[in-house]
């Protein structure tokens, strides 16, 4: 089972161009299946040999896990035995007939405009830490980026003159994001602290991520939890009650250009969003958006339900 694991984890890095991030969580998915198989039937076990009792007695094991956990290591399994099957000859599917538990879709979290602007505005322009960390706040808002891409973004992948940002999505799919004039101003104010940063790392002889387009103050490239949180740190300070992530800024760009008349496909192109059912979800934030105005603007749109106001006499017409 290990081999043929390894096998679609190369192919998945290979030819599908996953990130090292997908192709670990689908490694750790599809060993575990491959150890509790091993549990239940001493000896080593072909993929040819996996049948459909196997799967479902894996999924009874997982009954402390949520159904999107669940749904996730079966959408594993499905396609390392459709790989198998491709590619290695498998004839049989295990996973025939194995549907995934149904995932109810919470409401993303989003920031009202007023809260967006706030935790813009949170960082300051004091030193440059706060001068990266408002660059930062201004691009996930400004291009709707996920943080993995935002991070991964070298210096030359930023175009000031066209506004444009280069982003590298999932699968390896590249997409040009325009970039709005603060987020630009936030940006080319922190280069000038990034080159300080690179020149003070080099003259201390430690490892520089040169292209980068966002370092540590040890020359470093800024990762994913860092950004996580400052994200949280400046919500705080800003006063916002919920949870902030840098996904809330993702949804809050999509949420924000809804309700300002964008059309889905245009928001799904900004996204990076493979299938228009998935940014769809943001359809259902809009409506209650619109309810909401017009409950407060509309008239007659919350009048009392009184006998007073329903029996008004219609003589005459």
């Amino acid at each position: 089972m290990e081999n043929a694991i390894t096998l679609f984890l190369g192919w998945l890095q290979v030819e599908k161009g996953y990130s090292p991030h997908t192709i670990t969580a689908y490694g750790r998915d599809l060993r575990e299946f491959a150890g509790k198989l091993t549990v239940s039937r001493p000896g080593p076990t072909a993929p040819e040999q996996v049948a459909g009792d196997d799967i479902h007695t894996f999924i009874q094991s997982l009954h402390g896990d949520s159904a999107a956990t669940v749904a996730r290591k079966l959408s594993s399994l499905r396609s390392f035995f459709r790989f198998l099957q491709r590619r290695q000859g498998l004839t049989a599917d295990p996973l025939a007939g194995v549907s995934a538990p149904k995932i109810r879709q919470g409401i993303p979290v989003f920031l009202t405009v007023d809260e967006a602007f706030a935790l813009m505005e949170a960082p300051g322009r004091q030193d440059a830490a706060m001068r990266r960390d408002r660059a930062v706040l201004e691009l996930l808002y400004s291009t709707g980026a996920r943080v993995s891409e935002l991070v991964s973004r070298n210096v030359a992948d930023l175009d000031f003159a066209a506004a444009i940002l280069r982003i590298k999505g999932k699968g390896g799919k590249e997409r040009l994001s325009p970039v709005g004039l603060p987020a630009l101003e936030a940006s080319r104010a922190w280069l000038p602290e990034r080159a300080a940063i690179v020149a003070e790392s080099r003259a201390a002889g430690r490892p520089v991520a040169e292209n980068a387009l966002f370092l540590n103050r040890r020359g470093g490239r800024l990762t994913v939890r860092s950004v996580e949180r400052l994200v949280r740190f400046y919500s705080e300070r800003a006063g916002i009650i919920q949870m902030v992530t840098p996904h809330a800024l993702r949804h809050s760009f999509a949420t924000h250009l809804l309700e300002m008349g964008a059309d889905l496909r245009t928001v799904q192109e900004l996204l990076g969003h493979a299938s228009l059912s998935t940014t769809g979800r943001y359809t259902h934030l809009n409506v209650d958006h619109l309810s909401k105005v017009y409950d407060q603007a509309h008239p007659l749109a919350q009048r009392p339900k009184t006998a007073g106001h329903s029996s008004v006499k219609n003589e005459g017409l």
